[in-house]
């Protein structure tokens, strides 16, 4: 079964452009599969707009936002693996939602049962 996350930056973005803000995500830069352009990072993060006016053919799955934009005036391919977000909010107004890199998918095996004894 796939994480709560890529959910709820669907949500968050939706929610967002709904109110005619502008959804922004800060991303681990040095996650595994991300695509971005070289040299935008800053200490290990970067942050984009992904709002649908800044992107083209933006979708958001379950495993990955993708889109493209313009950066330095050229078109790029951004690829974003959902597990790199570590936060996505309104730029206008800072509401939004942190992940937490733990909260990543966890197999089933690897999942127990978290029960204790109340008296």
């Amino acid at each position: 079964m796939p994480g709560v996350i890529p959910y709820l930056i669907r949500a968050y973005c939706n929610w967002i452009e709904d109110n005619s803000l502008t959804p922004y995500i800060l991303v681990n830069a040095n996650s595994n599969g991300l695509s971005i352009p070289d040299g935008l990072e800053n200490d290990g993060k970067i942050v984009l707009n992904i709002s649908s006016l800044a992107t083209i053919d933006r979708l958001i799955t379950n495993d990955s936002i993708n889109f493209k934009a313009r950066f330095q005036g050229k078109s790029q391919k951004i690829v974003v693996p959902c597990e790199a977000v570590m936060s996505i909010y309104a730029q206008e107004s800072g509401e939004g939602m942190l992940f937490d890199s733990k909260d990543v998918h966890v197999d089933k095996e690897d999942k127990k049962p978290n029960l204790s004894i109340l008296d």
